[in-house]
Parts: C-alpha cells; sequence; structure tokens
C-alpha cells in the first residue's frame, strides 16, 4: 500500500502525464526524456519542432523529466496510473521491467515493413529486443572514454598517453599537483547507474562479468575486485577527486583545469565545443583486455490508442532517419545509429574535424552492452553501493563485491 500511495503521488507531481487527445484533427503526443547537457536537450527541441512544422497533424511535446535514476519512479507511477507518455527515450536497461509491467507496444510488425530499418547497425539490435521480441529503437549510441587536458600533459611531461592500468595510475600522479588544487582524474561519486556506467569498463577491461554462463548473475570476480582496487588506489593516491554525490557527470573540475582527466563519452562534445576547452580523448587504458561500456538511449513506444500509436511511429522513423541521425549526431557528439549517416558526406566532414569521435567509433569493437533484465536496477544499485563503500574507504574492494553478491543471490538465487 506504501508503495502503491507512493506511486500514485508521484503520478499527481508529473508534467504533462495525461494522454492527450486528438483535436481539430491534431495527435498531440508526449515524449519524456533525460537529455544532458542541456545544449544537448535544445538540439532535441530543435529536431522536435522540426518535426512538428513537416507533420502539422502530429504534434510532439518533448519534456524533460530528470536523470535516469529520478525518472524511474516516474515512469512506473505514470504505468500504474494509465498516464504513460506515448514515448519514452531512456536507457534499453529498462526493456524487461517495461515488458513485464505489459507496458511497451511490441514494434516487430512495424519494423518488419519500414523501410528504415535496414538501416540500423545491427550491433544495436540486442538493445532492441528481449526474449525475441523487438520493443524499441536506438536513439543514439556512445560509449565510455577518458577525456584529458592535453596542456596538462604537456605541463607535466607526458607524452604518451596511458594504455594500461599501471601506466595510467602514474600518469594520474604525474598530474596532481596538490599547491595548484590540481588532481589527475575525477571519479564519479554515488551509488547511482552513472557511477556504474562509469566503472563497468574497468570491470570487464579486468576480467569481469556481472551476468555468468546460463544467465545467472555472478558480478563478484578477481576481475571486479581489481576494478575496486584501481579506483581505490587512486583515491588513496592523492589523484583522484570525488564529484558531489550522484553529480559525476558535470564537467565543471575538468573545464577549470582543476582535474587533467574525466570519465564520460561523446554525448559531451557538443559541450565542450560550446565554451570553447582544449581537450583530447583516448579510450579506456585496459586492464587484462579493452573494454568499455557501450552507451545511448533506446526510444519506447507504449500502448495507448491505435491512432496515437501510429502517430508515434512516424516520429520513431524520423528519429531514425539519415538526416535526423547526422543531426543529432553533429550536434551532440553520439555517434550515429544509422548506417547511411555514418557514411553521410556532412558527417565524414565533421569526423574530419573533430578526431575525438574516431576514437569513439574505433572503440565501439570492445563495447559491452549492460544487461536487459527486469532485475537490472538491482544489479546497479549492489554495484553503485559497492563501489560508492569502496571509494569512501568505508569496505575493501573484496568485501564491497561480496556484499553486493550476497545481495544479488537474495534477489536472484544463487548462482551455481
Amino acid at each position: 500500500m506504501r508503495l502503491l500511495a507512493f506511486l500514485l503521488t508521484c503520478l499527481l507531481l508529473l508534467p504533462g502525464c495525461q494522454p492527450a487527445a486528438a483535436t481539430d484533427g491534431i495527435t498531440h503526443l508526449t515524449l519524456w526524456h533525460g537529455v544532458n547537457p542541456p545544449a544537448n536537450r535544445d538540439v532535441l527541441q530543435q529536431l522536435v519542432e522540426r518535426f512538428n512544422e513537416t507533420h502539422p497533424q502530429i504534434q510532439v511535446e518533448a519534456l524533460y523529466v530528470g536523470q535516469g535514476d529520478q525518472q524511474i519512479p516516474k515512469i512506473l507511477a505514470a504505468v500504474v496510473g494509465d498516464a504513460a507518455p506515448d514515448m519514452l527515450w531512456y536507457a534499453p536497461m529498462i526493456t524487461g521491467q517495461l515488458v513485464e509491467l505489459g507496458a511497451l507496444r511490441s514494434l516487430d510488425d512495424w519494423l518488419s515493413t519500414a523501410p528504415v530499418a535496414a538501416e540500423i547497425d545491427s550491433a544495436l539490435r540486442e538493445s532492441m529486443q528481449w526474449e525475441g521480441r523487438t520493443w524499441s529503437i536506438p536513439f543514439g549510441t556512445n560509449n565510455v572514454g577518458v577525456f584529458y587536458r592535453p596542456s596538462l600533459f604537456a605541463a607535466a611531461g607526458i607524452h604518451d598517453l596511458p594504455q594500461t592500468w599501471d601506466a595510467f595510475r602514474q600518469v594520474a600522479k604525474a598530474l596532481t599537483i596538490p599547491e595548484k588544487n590540481q588532481h589527475g582524474l575525477l571519479l564519479p561519486l554515488g551509488k547511482g547507474e552513472w557511477t556504474v556506467f562509469m566503472w563497468l569498463p574497468f570491470l570487464w577491461g579486468g576480467g569481469g562479468e556481472i551476468v555468468a554462463e546460463r544467465g545467472a548473475v555472478q558480478v563478484a570476480s578477481p576481475g571486479a575486485i581489481a576494478a575496486l582496487q584501481l579506483w581505490q588506489d587512486l583515491v588513496n593516491d592523492g589523484s583522484a577527486i570525488l564529484s558531489q554525490p550522484e553529480r559525476g557527470y558535470e564537467l565543471d573540475a575538468f573545464l577549470a583545469g582543476r582535474v587533467a582527466m574525466q570519465l564520460t563519452g561523446p554525448w559531451t562534445l557538443g559541450q565542450l565545443r560550446q565554451v570553447g576547452a582544449e581537450f583530447g580523448v583516448m579510450p579506456i587504458p585496459a586492464g587484462l583486455r579493452p573494454a568499455t561500456s557501450t552507451g545511448g538511449e533506446n526510444l519506447f513506444f507504449f500502448h495507448s490508442t491505435p491512432t496515437r500509436e501510429q502517430a508515434a511511429l512516424v516520429f520513431g522513423e524520423y528519429v531514425l532517419s539519415e538526416a535526423f541521425q547526422t543531426e543529432w549526431a553533429i550536434a551532440t557528439g553520439y555517434l550515429p545509429v544509422n548506417l547511411r549517416s555514418r557514411q553521410s558526406q556532412d558527417y565524414q566532414t565533421f569526423l574530419a574535424q573533430q578526431p575525438a569521435v574516431q576514437v569513439f567509433l574505433d572503440q565501439t569493437q570492445y563495447g559491452r552492452s549492460r544487461p536487459i533484465v527486469p532485475g537490472y536496477n538491482r544489479i546497479s544499485d549492489a554495484l553503485g553501493r559497492a563501489v560508492e563503500s569502496v571509494l569512501l574507504n568505508q569496505n575493501t574492494p573484496t568485501a564491497a563485491i561480496d556484499t553486493a553478491q550476497r545481495r544479488l543471490d537474495r534477489v536472484f538465487g544463487r548462482a551455481e
């Protein structure tokens, strides 16, 4: 009862949560999203307005409803209250949970006839499908790299970018100058999904996994412990400072030169260009193997009425189009999901002008996706708590990951 009351309270506070109706022949749709930074939000708004101008009988209202962790209770409240938006921009790990709730419209029938379906990067199909059916389309893709300040590297006499964990740690030390309030690296503090997303390249790079064979959730491994140990060492060395809680995506310290390196992705390129900051990008240094987290968000379509569902699919085809994907990618730094967009003259010109993007394109071969399972939020929470406790020196890496595994065993059952 308390959970239901909480969700219904959230529902009353949601912006634009009631289903829109057709007025004078116009179908009004809502799109919830958590696009950040604000400059990227402006790009999305411009693209939505262009769609509205060219589709006068369909009008889409894009609503920012907070970061991913903040959206979950709002989304659940909307589903419970039969007031879900028409479309949702969200990371694909939510797929299993929404499917179990019966909230989503399957897209298999639409994609089987939509010409643009053949232009989607096949590597992204895994993020679209759950239990043999298609539930979303990719909106944009990306992965995690290391942004750095070349001037600070040069001042420290560093000429070679670190390619291994050991070199990464040594470079971070060399870039740390306490009397200048300068540190080698910013690490994200918090137990939310952002922290987990930034840490997973190190788990995978250290040889760890999240889901073992036969689908068992098995996060405890030497690789996971090694990845936590690396982050704790960076903090204990004095080389890394921690972000404000749950705000590891903010670039203030990086832009001010207080940190020389920061974990983030190509979605920040637009902001960096806008402020005129000097920067470079390197791949995530390798542990036992190269690895990065494949990210990006998908577009989900909720059950509503046949008219609104069909109108939403028209918008979906627009999102997948070469023109949309090229403009979205060039303006935000996301990687296009449309293969024709990647090969277009405009995008190739952009790549020539922004060589940092090529780092992320090259790194896609080492990308790993977070599992699309109904209980992923529980996995993320357990791992986030482990990372946070280690960064705050409240736990050893071994104790933290063992605690995480015990929590997950209670949820999913013990792996055999």
